[in-house]
């Protein structure tokens, strides 16, 4: 970009790069509170990457065809803040002063949704690295769908900053070895290789050879020896660009802190202010034109901002492909231009399959399967698999083939025995757009994605989880495979709405809410064993599952008791119900698949469903207590289980553990004195 000449050129670059690490180091110091050290080794390679290579517009952030950018190691925010604020995004000099403070556009970490340009929200290291690895799937399955000789409409790259500390982290290793055998060539990652660590050098626990490593992962590997070398940065990035078989690694040899006289190289400046004196001496140091805080020479920004004409000409260019492909090919556009949108097509759920209460007894896991394959009929850019569990967690879309390197326009992802990964690569898929993402796993195991799921929902991005063999009733494999405390442990994600169908039919519905759902994700809680299709007294669960809870059974009286129960343990609550109508007891039965959706509901409706006056009630789940107190109340009883499950068939271990109509029974009769 411009006019200069070699000489005048490499100045201007120098300005910038120094501009970028002033900027850093000041507003760390003025919030008193960050991480100074990566944005400083890593300036060159930044604006390198920015100015020269990212096909970006500033002026849409959203553009659909511009390459991703994620900050892996999110606590180097003010290495992205500085390059979103000189290129030309929607972010101020103001809001680098404002840094870490209340409500400001640059808080500690970067946050998806908050700050204009930022793709994912990073921090917790190897879930950028592992975004980006979803983003790069779902870039490579859009093209395969929509792309054609003529015309390639999808065709943009994900750039991921990572650390050493996103590279110790068990999830980068699943994710870097699942992106190298897919050979996802357009995912391009640049290590910081700067040898320290917050108690540190990396050589007291990191002493791996990573190079030998990635390239057992199938990975194109560069080294860069000087992190400063503008143009050696520059050149590996376009080596990167042109690898066409394998996904690339390159390790940039950088200096924390750069600079800085006293803490160059050193962990104190990982995670903590340089301090005015030693700011002073670095940008001394740095041959920095002026030593005021904030200061952004204009000639170091007239030369950034050239991004945003730049980016203006290449969306231009791209929106002049559109409307050639439009014209040319009307089906795929219209269907491209429905996946980016997320609009749904008329009639997606018209297929959805009924069920009979005079059907057999079927276990959630395989009604799920059912429904899922019917929506995937109908919603072409629904996607997924499962974490080696496919057959299972009845997964797979049967009309469609496996996701692999010859073939991109698969719909059955393989994600092998990747549960953390799995995860957090949904997400990525998720926000790339254009793709309606799903995972499964066996419930006990939603532990080893826990941290996927929070940011997923931290984020309010629509991934879907599908958690099978949700209770003790597992059976034989015992208690290694039981999940007993990890609904309980969902709901307590703020912005996950947990849904536990009680049969098939509540099952699609927990579908098509799923799917309708776009501002958060869902965690579908589903069965091993079969379970009877329960006949609806007041209508069947249609639109009352969006509610979160309805009265599934009920006696003509008012009732006396009411039974709150989820999953499998609402028919045995009917039948509990049932006995005690014989005993001149009026109950009412409530399933309650998801208390997320419930608590959202109107105080009419809730009043409706569970009358305050009545304080007799017992609430039913194969799970721990934790959370029910709230709808049992004080005169309420808890059939739960505290403790774990055991090895034994699952019908054994559901009476031993009193999830019995029986049991159920006894307990109304000690309440209500009879």
């Amino acid at each position: 970009m411009g006019n200069n000449t070699p000489e005048n050129q490499k100045d201007l670059d120098q300005l910038c790069i120094n501009t970028i690490r002033a900027l850093s180091m000041d507003a760390i110091q003025k919030a008193n509170s960050g991480h100074p050290g990566a944005p400083m080794g890593l300036a060159p390679l930044a604006y390198t990457l920015w100015t020269r290579m990212l096909k970006h517009n500033p002026a849409n952030p959203a553009w659909f065809n511009r390459d991703r950018f994620v900050l892996s190691g999110g606590h180097a925010s003010m290495l992205l803040y500085s390059m979103l604020y000189l290129t030309g995004y929607d972010l101020s000099l103001d809001d680098i002063k404002n840094f870490r403070q209340w409500q400001s556009k640059t808080p500690g970490h970067p946050e998806y949704g908050h700050t204009s340009g930022v793709e994912t929200t990073t921090g917790p290291l190897g879930q950028g690295f592992t975004n980006a690895v979803g983003m790069a799937m779902a870039e490579r399955h859009l093209a395969a769908c929509y792309n054609t000789k003529e015309c390639e409409i999808v065709d943009h790259h994900t750039f991921v900053v990572c650390g050493d500390g996103d590279l110790m982290e068990g999830i980068t290793s699943e994710a870097a070895s699942l992106a190298g055998h897919l050979g996802l060539s357009k995912l391009i990652c640049i290590y910081d290789d700067n040898k320290i660590s917050i108690e540190g050098t990396t050589a007291i626990a990191f002493t791996e050879d990573v190079g030998a490593r990635f390239k057992a992962y199938n990975w194109h590997v560069q080294k860069v020896e000087d992190g400063n070398d503008v143009d050696a940065i520059f050149k590996a990035l376009k080596k990167a660009k042109a690898e066409k078989n394998k996904p690339s690694l390159i390790m940039l040899r950088t200096h924390i802190a750069y600079g800085s006289p006293n803490k160059q190289d050193t962990p104190d400046a990982h995670g903590s202010p340089l301090g005015e004196e030693e700011i002073r001496l670095t940008k001394k140091n740095l041959s920095c034109p002026d030593d005021t805080p904030f200061c952004v020479t204009d000639k170091a920004l007239e030369f950034c901002r050239q991004c945003l004409d730049k980016g203006k000409k290449a969306e231009k260019k791209w929106q002049r492909q559109v409307k050639s492909y439009e014209k040319d090919f009307p089906v795929l556009a219209a269907g491209l231009k429905d996946a980016i949108s997320g609009d749904l097509p008329e009639g997606w759920d018209s297929d959805l399959p009924s069920f009979s209460n005079t059907d057999k007894a079927i276990a959630t896991r395989s009604a799920s399967g059912k429904v899922l394959n019917a929506i995937a009929g109908k919603v072409a850019n629904l996607i997924g698999g499962s974490a080696d569990l496919a057959p299972s967690n009845n997964t797979l879309i049967k009309d469609s083939f496996d996701f692999q390197k010859d073939s991109y326009n698969g719909r059955n992802i393989r994600f092998g025995v990747r549960e953390h990964a799995m995860g957090a690569i949904l997400s990525g898929m998720a926000l790339h757009k254009g793709i309606r993402p799903f995972g499964g796993t066996f419930l006990v195991f939603s532990d080893y994605l826990r941290p996927s799921i929070r940011l997923a929902a931290l984020m309010k991005i629509p991934v879907i989880y599908v958690f099978t063999h949700d209770s003790i009733a597992v059976g034989e494999d015992g208690p290694t495979h039981q999940p007993v405390e990890h609904v309980v442990s969902l709901r307590a994600i703020s912005g996950l709405t947990v849904i536990r169908p009680c049969d098939a039919n509540e099952t699609k519905e927990a579908w098509r809410y799923a799917i309708k759902n776009t501002q958060g994700p869902v965690a579908l809680i589903l069965s091993r064993q079969n379970l009877p299709i329960i006949e609806r007294t007041e209508s069947n669960s249609e639109s009352l599952l969006e509610n979160g809870a309805y009265v599934i059974y009920d006696s003509p009286q008012k009732p006396s008791l009411i039974i709150i129960a989820t999953g499998s343990e609402v028919n045995i609550a009917i039948e509990a119900a049932k006995t005690l109508e014989q005993k001149g007891v009026a109950a009412r039965v409530v399933s309650m698949p998801s208390t997320e959706l419930f608590e959202k509901a109107s105080a009419e409706y809730k009043d409706k469903v569970l009358p305050q006056d009545t304080s007799n009630r017992i609430v039913v789940e194969a799970g721990i207590t934790m959370g029910w107190e709230r709808y049992a109340g004080d005169k309420g009883e808890i059939i739960g289980i505290s403790g774990y499950g055991a090895s034994a068939p699952g019908g054994t271990l559901m009476k031993n553990y009193g999830f019995t109509s029986d049991n159920i029974v006894q307990k109304a009769a000690k309440m209500l004195k009879l």
